[in-house]
């Protein structure tokens, strides 16, 4: 979690301030925009439901692949949405990937690696 998290810190951070500074501003360049988009993001990612956690491989795949900028062309209202069948999918079609995080409460390299091509392999269809 740890690994996943570091990063997350600093953008939301990032972001934060450039969310302030950008109120001001008319004309944004685009990694600006980009910066404030994946912010955006990451801030819907960080919710969760009263009083329904969510188990820690879970936290960790969805944190994982919004920090990777997996998230940037998903729409900010579907999210959430997202969020939920992406979780179902990996439960169901991926439950190896969850189940070696649960056991291990680690992300390694290849499990980083299959994280990331079975959430490019769910955004195909969810974009679709």
């Amino acid at each position: 979690m740890k690994k996943v998290a570091a990063p997350l810190k600093l953008e939301l951070a990032q972001y934060r301030s450039l969310a302030a500074f950008a109120q001001f501003a008319s004309d944004l360049d685009k990694a600006t925009r980009d910066q404030l988009t994946r912010g955006e993001k990451l801030s819907e990612v960080i919710k969760q439901p009263q009083y329904q956690p969510v188990p820690l491989e879970r936290q960790v795949a969805i944190l994982f692949i919004a920090t990777k900028g997996l998230l940037d062309d998903i729409p900010t209202p579907r999210v959430r949405d997202f969020e939920t069948q992406f979780t179902r999918f990996l439960d169901g079609e991926q439950a190896e990937i969850m189940r070696k995080i649960a056991k291990t409460k680690t992300l390694d390299d290849d499990t980083a690696a299959a994280l990331e091509a079975a959430a490019n392999d769910f955004r195909k269809t969810f974009l679709a």
